[in-house]
C-alpha cells in the first residue's frame, strides 16, 4: 500500500491543525495535527503548541502505523484487497478506530460490510458503508471512500 497516498488522503479528509481543537465526534474529542486524538494519545513530553510540520508528520506516521497494525491484527485478510481498497479500510480505521464487533463500534462494527469486502463483493460493501450512520456523519469523505470501495479508483476530490 502506498503510504504517501494514504497520508495525502488523510490530510485532505482530516485537515491539518497545529493547535488543539474539538472534533465533531459525540462526545467531542480534543485533537490536533491530522486528526490525532489527544485524549487517547497525548503528545510526547515537552511538546508545545503550535506544532511544527515535523511534529505533525511524526504523529501522522505513528497514527498510520497504529491503524495498519490494528487492521493486520483484527482483519488479516485486508491485505489481500487491492491497494485502493486497502487505503479505504485504513482511512476508516484512522477516522473511527478499529472498534469492537460485539459492541458494533468502529470498523469492526461494519460486520456485513467487512464480510462483503473479504469475499470481494465491493458493490455490496459500498452499499453497506452508505447505509451506515458513519456515512451521514463524515460527508464527502464517505462519498469518496464508498466510490473507491465500489470502483477500485480513489476519486481525486
Amino acid at each position: 500500500m502506498d503510504i504517501a497516498l494514504l497520508e495525502a488522503e488523510l490530510r485532505r479528509d482530516e485537515g491539518v491543525r497545529y493547535v488543539p481543537y474539538l472534533d465533531t465526534a459525540k462526545p467531542p474529542k480534543r485533537s490536533c495535527g491530522v486528526g490525532h486524538n489527544l485524549d487517547v494519545s497525548p503528545l510526547p513530553a515537552g511538546w508545545t503548541f503550535p506544532l511544527t510540520d515535523a511534529q505533525v508528520n511524526q504523529i501522522l506516521a505513528r497514527d498510520i502505523s497504529t491503524s495498519v497494525a490494528k487492521l493486520d491484527a483484527s482483519l488479516p485478510w485486508w491485505r489481500q484487497m487491492d491497494e485502493v481498497r486497502q487505503r479505504v479500510a485504513a482511512n476508516m480505521v484512522f477516522n473511527m478506530g478499529i472498534g469492537n464487533a460485539s459492541l458494533g463500534t468502529g470498523l469492526l462494527g461494519f460486520k456485513n460490510t467487512l464480510a462483503a469486502m473479504q469475499r470481494g463483493s465491493y458493490s455490496v460493501a459500498a452499499a453497506g458503508m452508505k447505509a451506515s450512520k458513519w456515512y451521514g456523519q463524515v460527508g464527502d469523505r464517505a462519498k469518496r471512500l464508498c466510490q473507491a470501495m465500489e470502483t477500485g479508483v480513489m476519486p481525486v476530490a
